[in-house]
């Protein structure tokens, strides 16, 4: 098998500056958290503006938790976006409902049975994975023992919890994943990105795949 490179997406910007950072750093996408309960929620017209001053060919993500379908649908309304992530509790129906591609978020925990999420999940584009904390549904910084994820995961994998500049290189290649997500391992505080970290993050990514020979 060719190697792949990994793609990168940067999620939980909130204004056009960092989405700028993460473009010129390499992103291959951005994503926008609809979540209010999380430091980095942003709202319609800030996401609008976000999403109008990115380039083309890179993709702006939606992230939602467990959203009323016509709140999902009021915001696609007003945000441009390419795809969708579900990092609640959704069903793969819901999932499916709003005519775009999308993603779904696995919380990997001790009985977690991925080949079963993949099955269930099967119309997804890719699996997030991400680690399992009581209470939380993300950006918690955690990672999760990357042992765990079977070799012959039948759709692409997003490699998500806990990524750094620091770490990022091994979990590439260990797991050799589609692409990496990070969040709080770009940030100087919760919700606060920062360009450096972003561009050193990027930098770790393309280190790993030059050693992997892409």
């Amino acid at each position: 098998m060719i190697p792949h490179r990994t793609r990168v997406k940067v999620c939980g910007i909130r204004d056009e500056a960092m989405a700028d950072a993460a473009c010129r750093a390499g992103a291959d996408a951005i994503g926008l958290v609809f979540h209010p309960p999380s430091p980095r929620h942003v709202d319609s017209e800030t996401a609008r503006a976000i999403a109008a001053s990115v380039p083309a060919f890179v993709t702006v993500v939606g992230l939602f938790v467990n959203r009323d379908a016509h709140d999902v649908r009021g915001i696609l309304a007003r945000v441009p976006m390419g795809l969708l992530q579900f990092h609640g509790d959704e069903t793969p129906s819901f999932c499916a409902q709003f005519g775009l591609p999308w993603i779904k978020a696995v919380r990997v925990g001790p009985d977690t049975d991925l080949l079963e999420c993949a099955r269930c999940f099967s119309g997804a584009a890719g699996l997030l994975l991400d680690a399992h904390v009581p209470g939380h549904f993300g950006g918690t910084g955690r990672s999760f023992d990357w042992s765990r994820i079977p070799g012959s995961m039948p759709r692409p994998v997003i490699l998500s919890g806990g990524l750094d500049a620091g770490n990022v290189g091994d979990a590439i290649r260990q797991v050799v994943p589609w692409a990496v997500d990070v969040s709080s391992g770009v940030e100087s505080a919760p919700g606060r990105k920062d360009a450096g970290r972003i561009e050193e993050f990027l930098r770790s990514v393309r280190d790993a795949d030059t050693r992997r020979g892409c």
